[in-house]
């Protein structure tokens, strides 16, 4: 076991931040001029946008420009340093965070700890859905995602039977939720406009862009008025929309579907994705394990009003992984809850505030939106002060998305490519973006695979003589 000389002592107070999403960031800059020693440990070595990866896997824009290098962006941070490596044990007793980077583990210690570890996909029990159906939650999903959507395309080139170049030429995206509109919608003007003509076999406009969700309705949070409008847009664009159809079983040529009624039917489709659920971090139980803490059924940690977990007042969980009744999975939810936790370290540092003098955590709801297709887009923004909401589709709902997401985007050079790839795929129809590699399509199950097998190796070399991986202690 070594120890890294520069942290060996603790000059100063040490906030450790798991995640590098929306709360994390969030809260690592808004300590920035705090005197405390900020570590950030994070599983990528970027900051995600995740709203947009679907324009990633429909070719509209580049990964970078949604995914800055994290430790770029806190560079001037002079107070925070960037560790990568999966966070796999929080030992609350002793205030210390374990990570994994390869075979190396890294024992970090902590005065204050936010936990902002995010979600991953929920395929509610059927985790084998996976191999089939990637979600859309990380940059390789997006790269894997595009890669099977143009991949269909090619092989149905290849193919001179009609049933075989239908199913290739079937796209199902499971879940009616904001991503899975989003994606149907971009799916459906890509085929229709952007590879028009580009294939001599076979003529793209052909494909079938099918929309599944169990609910009765179209993006549920938005109230029927819009998600009613959502849905006429879809189908104007092509897409097939199939509401109250439940899943219930995939393989590499389709899936199955049991209706209202009980009865099932069959769908040939050899590209499919996965936006219906979202399952947050397994933190979560190593939290329950070893306190009071407890979760709701998508494992979120159900926090105190000041957003910490029974008897750890140091100890904050945001974004995705906290359940807290009215503050939706969302963006802002993770950003106002990394900033709270942030301001409540700051508050004790400077005010000498106690934990149980903290006012309680209040969300600000700015409002939802979700994009359909070019030009159109639905928008719901609450009136302050009253309990009405304001609605609007179409154009002007669709600017606001924009003007919106960009504010969120890391970085001017970003914000300006970003432009630049919008400008041309809204006007001309052509995205630049539409590389892929075979790679891209079947790493994330070779690397499962072959993940599993090195953990059967390691498991039997521990058995066999004894020795742990490599470890290495900070201080933060």
């Amino acid at each position: 076991m070594t120890s890294s000389p520069a942290t060996s002592l603790r000059r100063r107070r040490q906030v450790v931040i798991i995640g590098s999403g929306f709360g994390g960031l969030f809260a690592a800059q808004r300590l920035k001029k705090a005197d405390v020693d900020v570590t950030l440990i994070a599983k990528t070595t970027h900051h995600l946008f995740q709203p947009m990866l679907y324009q990633v896997a429909t070719g509209i824009i580049a990964e970078g420009e949604i995914a800055p290098a994290t430790r770029v962006v806190l560079r001037k941070q002079k107070n925070t340093r960037v560790l990568l490596g999966e966070v796999f044990d929080i030992d609350l007793e002793n205030q210390v965070v374990r990570s994994q980077l390869l075979e190396r583990v890294t024992e970090t210690a902590y005065d204050d700890l936010i936990i902002a570890a995010g979600a991953d996909q929920s395929y509610f029990g059927n985790d084998h859905f996976a191999e089939y159906a990637p979600g859309m939650k990380t940059i390789d999903h997006a790269l894997e995602l595009r890669g099977r959507i143009l991949g269909a395309f090619e092989q149905a080139e290849l193919s001179n039977d009609p049933a075989e170049q239908k199913k290739l030429l079937t796209f199902v995206v499971i879940g009616a939720g904001p991503t899975g509109v989003e994606l149907a919608g971009q799916i459906a003007e890509m085929s229709d406009k952007t590879l028009r003509g580009a294939f001599r076999n076979i003529d793209p406009t052909d494909a079938n862009v099918i929309l599944l969700d169990a609910s009765p309705a179209v993006l549920p949070p938005f109230g029927p008025k819009l998600g009613e409008k959502a849905r006429r847009r879809l189908e104007r664009l092509g897409v097939d929309v199939q509401l109250g159809a439940m899943v219930t079983d995939l393989d590499y040529d389709g899936l199955t579907v049991k209706e209202k009624d009980g009865t099932t039917r069959r769908i040939e489709s050899q590209c499919k994705v996965w936006s219906a659920g979202v399952q947050a971090s397994s933190l979560g139980k190593v939290l329950a394990d070893q306190s009071d803490t407890e979760l709701d059924r998508a494992g979120r940690v159900k926090v105190g009003p000041d957003l910490t977990i029974p008897g750890h007042p140091n100890v904050f969980v945001v974004g995705d992984m906290m359940a807290v009744d009215g503050v939706p999975g969302v963006a802002q939810g993770a950003i106002q809850g990394g900033r709270y936790a942030a301001d409540a370290i700051l508050a004790e540092i400077r005010k000498g505030q106690t934990p149980d003098q903290r006012k309680p955590f209040s969300y600000f709801d700015k409002g939802s939106m979700a994009t359909v297709s070019r030009f159109s887009a639905v928008m719901q923004v609450p009136i302050p002060g009253t309990k009405w909401k304001f609605e609007s589709e179409g154009y002007i709902a669709w600017l606001g998305w924009l003007a919106l997401h960009l504010v969120y985007l890391v970085g001017f050079r970003n914000r300006l490519n970003t432009i630049i790839n919008w400008f041309f795929a809204f006007n001309t129809r052509g995205r630049t973006q539409l590389a892929v590699t075979e790679q891209q399509v079947y790493a994330r199950t070779a690397l499962t695979e072959l993940s599993y097998l090195e953990r059967l190796r390691l498991a039997e070399a521990a058995r066999a003589d004894g020795d742990g991986p490599e470890r290495t202690d900070t201080a933060g």
